[in-house]
């Protein structure tokens, strides 16, 4: 009897993975009952992520998101699968337990059967509580081997990770090849190893295309013994995204597996629903390199996920170093130049800090902590003058165990700096804060929501939350929105635009006519000029104080020697402060050599900004999320 496998797409991955925003409600429920008529998958991944914090920045609300979307796939009977971070939740940062728990409980009510449950670090402490609070909830707890390669993750790794996941509960394991680097012969002997060990566990293979090995992957995954295989579609298939359905399904087919038909006239409906949003305007946040498979990809080990972002961040990143470069008479480089630079100082910089599996959001901290050296360098500084706080607490423990040794040269700074490595739980850094929110909620007569589902998105995304009951987050990205088609518009000059198509580089939009049962279909391929998105900014929370040591810090005294000026380090938002439980500066106070001043939020990190000087602050000459410039003057002394 040939071996059956099952397909799950991931509609929602493929967005985040392409570029920074998903469809809206509106266009989710357009597409849902054509995916549903591919009759093809068992499994359709619905939430979790990032994509809730998107729904607020859009301006909508990301609960009746989530229970319009998955009803369609509830009453097909097709099994919806979340993506949550353990201790992170659904954000970048650590939740309390109290929020986590929650979170399980409101999603399971939205109509989410399976929680699909990775740690950063692979800590098993951290995702105890996840697998808990899931089958609480009546939710199947699916819990992630987050796969990397290094001297440390071996096949021996990942199998007795994945003995300690089951032995605390979990139902299912999926095998999360986030950057798609995963060595397909390893990744089977894994999966070999789960299944005669715990024959009655399923096994699901989640990879991304980008490295160029994850059709090999998917192949050893099956014959190993994978029930479930994870799957994209055209137009958002490969690249930085995932394998697409046809191929992977005509390639298990001819390999003697048992795999679902696919109705192909729905499957064209998708595709060009899926086409229409990106002309809409999802495309603008969708950079073109993001579309292509890229080997260099390997050394790195860089998840698809994140390549959205991080090529916004070379941008921002590179008009900055250039603009500091023209300064002092020095070339400047190219966002390939600087490409190279920062694959080639992840690889230096990953072993240095313990090899922490490269997901989120700890893929961004070695990427941003890579790119910070790579700038200073640059300007002819030192490494590791620029360590956010939010790496810090991954380098002292304060989010897991790092599965490597640190190198010497990181445990001198820390104790030069005075800080102290964390061993305990990481959870119990975090005190339960429900109540908090739910006052806060009453003060301002908010309805706590169906099944206090608004309750938790306000503790889950503070500020976000905030910004959407306001207002602001929709005002704020209909401009951004309309600033990137009005570029586009004045980019588009007819001389230029025959140009670029006689070149056959332009992005202008191509018709194919696909013949499919006797019926015709027009495809419309666009290639817009699309433009970079920005990070997501990072919630706010109130934890346990923390004595917070300078990151980085400026200070350029005046000619008169009195007056003082601390300038910004780095180009992002500045924040007076990261949490509710420090005090903003204000003018009158007074300075001390190494207070922190405030903030720069840059990729998703908040670094300190401290003064060299003490001083009387006599201006603040920027508001809170207030976008700065390297050099900017932040606050004025005397």
């Amino acid at each position: 009897m040939r071996k059956e496998i099952k397909f799950s797409l991931l509609y929602r991955d493929m967005w985040q993975s392409s570029g920074k925003y998903i469809p809206t409600v509106k266009q989710l429920m357009e597409v849902a009952p054509a995916i549903v008529e591919m009759g093809c998958f068992a499994r359709v991944e619905t939430n979790g992520g990032g994509f809730e914090q998107i729904n607020l920045l859009f301006g909508e609300n990301p609960n009746k998101a989530v229970r319009e979307w998955t009803q369609p796939f509830n009453d097909a009977g097709i099994q919806t699968h979340m993506l949550e971070r353990g201790l992170n939740g659904i954000r970048m940062s650590p939740v309390p337990a109290d929020v986590r728990r929650l979170m399980f409980r409101v999603k399971k009510k939205q109509g989410t059967d399976i929680a699909r449950s990775f740690d950063g670090l692979n800590d098993p402490r951290n995702l105890e509580n996840s697998i808990q609070f899931a089958k609480e909830a009546g939710m199947i707890s699916q819990a992630a081997l987050s796969l990397t390669v290094s001297p440390i993750h071996t096949v021996e790794y990942y199998t007795e990770l994945a003995d300690t996941l089951i032995t605390m509960g979990a139902d299912e394991i999926c095998v999360k090849d986030m950057a798609g680097v995963g060595r397909p012969a390893s990744i089977g002997k894994i999966i070999k190893n789960i299944k005669q060990r715990h024959p009655n566990i399923l096994v699901q293979y989640h990879g991304h295309a980008g490295p160029g090995f994850q059709m090999a992957s998917i192949l050893e995954a099956a014959y190993a013994g994978a029930e479930y295989i994870d799957v994209g579609m055209e137009p958002l298939s490969w690249g930085t995204g995932h394998a697409d359905l046809l191929a992977v399904q005509a390639m298990l087919k001819d390999a003697g597996f048992k795999v679902p038909e696919i109705n192909m006239k729905a499957y064209m409906k998708v595709r060009s629903l899926t086409q229409k949003y990106i002309d809409d305007f999802l495309g603008y946040y969708i950079n073109p390199k993001n579309r292509l498979n890229n080997s260099l990809l390997i050394a790195p080990g860089l998840p698809g996920g994140m390549m959205g972002s991080l090529m916004a961040d070379l941008e921002n990143n590179l008009s900055s170093l250039n603009k500091w470069k023209n300064k002092n008479d020095q070339p400047e480089l190219t966002q390939d130049d600087l490409l190279i630079r920062l694959f080639d100082e992840v690889t230096y910089v990953w072993p240095k800090i313990g090899y922490p599996p490269l997901v989120t959001p700890f893929s961004q901290y070695v990427k941003n902590l890579a790119l910070m050296n790579v700038l200073q360098l640059e300007k002819g500084k030192e490494r590791w003058s620029m360590i956010a706080d939010n790496i810090w607490d991954m380098i002292l423990g304060k989010s897991g165990k790092l599965p490597g040794e640190l190198a010497p040269e990181i445990v001198a700074m820390a104790k030069q700096q005075g800080r102290e490595f964390y061993t305990g739980n990481p959870q119990e850094l975090y005190p339960d804060q429900l109540d908090e929110f739910r006052a806060e909620m009453e003060k301002n007569n908010w309805d706590l929501g169906q099944d206090d589902e608004e309750l938790f998105e306000l503790a889950m995304h503070p500020e976000q939350y905030r910004a959407y009951k306001s207002g602001e987050a929709k005002k704020s990205f209909e401009a951004d929105l309309a600033r990137r088609k009005a570029e586009k518009e004045a980019s588009a000059a007819p001389a230029s635009a025959k140009a670029e198509a006689a070149s056959g580089n332009g992005f202008q939009p191509r018709t194919l006519v696909i013949n499919i049962d006797d019926e015709e279909y027009i495809v419309n391929i666009s290639y817009p000029e699309l433009g970079e998105g920005t990070s997501l900014p990072q919630p706010s929370q109130a934890t346990a104080p923390v004595t917070q040591q300078p990151a980085v810090s400026a200070v350029s005294p005046s000619s008169n020697g009195q007056a003082k000026e601390v300038v910004s380090p780095l180009e992002g938002k500045f924040f007076l402060t990261k949490d509710s439980s420090e005090t903003a500066v204000k003018v009158g106070d007074t300075v001390k050599e190494g207070d922190i001043i405030g903030y720069i939020e840059s990729m998703k990190t908040y670094n300190a900004v401290a003064a060299e000087e003490s001083g009387k602050v006599t201006e603040i000459r920027f508001a809170n999320g207030d976008a700065v410039d390297e050099d900017d003057v932040l606050i004025k002394m005397v």
